[in-house]
């Protein structure tokens, strides 16, 4: 790909056959938003939700959030109809439930040929939850992907787990999948769901389990989700001020000859600086700095 992919944090799932909500979350503070073709929608609805995608898409402008498509499963009979809607310079992802193979992700990269659109496949069975690494390589498309959460929701179906707040039923999945998708190179990977609307509380303390387990974002449901989920993947003005610190006296150190010195009670050496350097040209993506 000629380009690299937005920065995401929160990304706001809105039925595409809602004209009045696609409107609304294009206006919030959500980093993406998803218009789902697929299960959000009644059925009958595809051909009127489609026209909306594509009027969104046309009048998309730069500081809207990026736009993604959940379009239908590869193989039925709605997704050449689908992906041929979203076919759109302001299309930043195609994104693809209920995967089960590479051979899926291939065939949405060549519905996509001639695009600069990624793709995120969904991870939801448990087929490709042993497969996510094939799936992560697949397409150089591939930009977002992560461990999926959602209570009694499709992976939760195919796998047989009970969801609880606490996360610990989900917890190998959403690692499993995040070291094959880092190992694939993914830029960013991102998990969720958060399913309790009105339990904000409970979704700050798994976001934040999310993020230190090395996610760059999750997937929202409602708008009311998206500033407590946009603090929690954004780093700190202090974390920023401290990373700042930390390369200055590395490359001090380094200047003197010396490669490893105990700074702030750690002891720091070479690879802190790489890591310091990676958050702060994160934080500059987001626009942080």
């Amino acid at each position: 790909m000629n380009t690299d992919p937005p920065p995401i944090r929160s990304l706001l799932f809105v039925p595409a056959n809602r004209a009045d909500r696609m409107r609304k979350a294009l206006a919030t503070e959500a980093d993406g938003v998803v218009f789902d073709l697929e299960s959000a929608i009644p059925r009958g609805a595809a051909a009127e939700a489609r026209a909306h995608v594509r009027h969104a898409l046309e009048t998309h402008t730069p500081d809207q959030p990026a736009v993604f498509v959940r379009v239908s499963a590869v193989g039925t009979a709605d997704f050449d109809l689908d992906a041929d809607a979203c076919r759109h310079p302001a299309l930043t992802t195609l994104m693809l439930p209920q995967v089960t193979g590479p051979e899926e992700v291939a065939a949405a990269d060549a519905a996509m040929a001639g695009t600069e659109a990624r793709i995120m496949p969904l991870v939801e069975t448990a087929s490709a939850v042993r497969m996510a690494y094939e799936l992560a390589t697949a397409s150089d498309r591939v930009a977002y992907m992560g461990g999926a959460t959602s209570q009694q929701g499709d992976l939760g179906r195919s796998v047989g787990f009970q969801w609880s707040p606490e996360g610990t039923e989900t917890l190998y999945l959403r690692q499993k999948v995040l070291i094959d998708v880092r190992s694939a190179g993914v830029p960013n990977p991102l998990s969720g769901l958060w399913g309790s609307v009105d339990d904000v509380d409970g979704l700050a303390r798994f976001a934040a389990q999310t993020r230190q387990l090395g996610y760059e974002g999750m997937m929202a449901i409602h708008p009311s989700h998206l500033p407590v989920i946009n603090q929690i993947f954004s780093p700190t003005p202090e974390e920023i001020a401290a990373w700042r610190q930390l390369i200055a006296a590395v490359e001090e150190h380094e200047a003197q000859g010396i490669g490893a010195f105990r700074h702030q009670g750690r002891l720091i050496d070479h690879a802190h600086l790489l890591t310091a350097q990676q958050n702060l040209s994160r934080a500059e993506r987001l626009d942080l700095i």
